[in-house]
């Protein structure tokens, strides 16, 4: 089976522009979207979790302008939007979003709805890759396992009729979590996966075993949150949290080695987890043009072979892990 892939190695991701954390005005939101395309970007994924439905609304509005073949749009299912009056300022991490509360469904019916909304809100007549989001213990504790099994038996089954109807291109699982994925290739024939702050140069869970499994079934994985939400761009918080102590300082550990090459740490840190064969691309938020731009920069920067020798002497990252070809 030829398996879809998606454009890469540099995407963009959508959290930001649905207003995560803090508002962003709808002029820098445009301006972001046209500094990725700009830049060669022609991969972006949204949600209709992100702001409920404003990120996709922000993205479809600039990638309905441009020609629907060059680029691919992934977004996902498993949350409906229900329309609210008494929407709450700060709602699930956003900040100012549509006035939807959200529900959680995992079902078939759940799925043609959802993807069906997703397009209408996009502007656009067709989706390529639609991820069944945050089916995880992260989200849903123990009762995560359920969740899945309500997915693998409605959703999973939805998405792959879609699928071979030629309505979608490909399905698989956007989660924060490697569990999930390792279930689903046992429950089900996903194409792809995108997995968050699982392959980083400071967490390195999918390289033993989701990696693996995903090479034997030709599946390929798209990496979210490759500074791990902050800690290896220059700030402090790891998965969204205050970074516990250890993290901090394997964080310095890598900011100082990079420095010795002259490698700014987020150029090592987008360049490594790219470096994997199973790896698709990195889709990095951006809350603005500028942001968006260093993430191109970043991506083609030259990096001496020798510093991923230092970083695995060292032990900061996996002997057997790829790295690229020094520059």
């Amino acid at each position: 089976m030829n398996r879809y892939v998606p454009p890469g190695p540099l995407g963009m991701g959508g959290a930001p522009l649905g207003n995560l954390f803090d508002r962003i005005p709808e002029p820098v939101a445009a301006a972001a979207m046209d500094a990725a395309w700009q830049a060669g970007i022609r991969h972006f994924d949204t949600a209709p979790h992100y702001g409920a439905g404003l990120s996709e609304l922000r993205m479809g509005a600039m990638l309905r302008q441009k020609p629907r073949g060059e680029f691919a749009i992934s977004t996902k299912i498993g949350r409906l939007l229900h329309a609210a009056d008494d929407v709450p300022e700060h709602d699930e991490g956003f900040v100012g979003a549509q006035p939807f509360r959200r529900s959680i469904d995992y079902s078939a019916a759940g799925a043609h709805r959802s993807t069906e909304d997703s397009l209408q809100r996009l502007g656009l007549s067709r989706i390529d890759i639609v991820y069944i989001h945050d089916v995880s213990e992260d989200w849903h504790g123990p009762a995560w396992i359920y969740r899945f099994r309500e997915a693998m038996e409605g959703a999973a089954k939805a998405l792959t009729e879609l699928r071979r109807a030629g309505v979608i291109k490909a399905w698989g699982l956007g989660v924060n979590k490697v569990e999930p994925c390792l279930a689903a290739l046992e429950a089900a024939d996903p194409d792809l996966f995108l997995v968050a702050g699982r392959y980083t140069l400071l967490d390195h869970t999918a390289l033993e075993k989701l990696f693996p499994a995903c090479a034997a079934r030709g599946v390929r994985v798209v990496l979210g949150g490759p500074y791990n939400s902050g800690l290896l761009a220059g700030g402090t918080t790891f998965n969204y949290e205050t970074a516990p102590p250890e993290l901090a300082a394997r964080a310095k550990a890598l900011r100082e080695v990079c420095a010795r090459h002259g490698v700014d740490l987020k150029a090592a840190a987008l360049q490594f987890c790219t470096a994997h064969p199973v790896v698709a691309a990195a889709i990095p938020g951006a809350r603005n043009p500028d942001e968006v731009r260093e993430n191109a920069a970043m991506m083609k920067a030259p990096i001496p072979g020798a510093l991923w020798g230092d970083l695995k002497q060292q032990g900061l990252i996996p002997g057997h892990a790829p790295t690229p070809e020094g520059a």
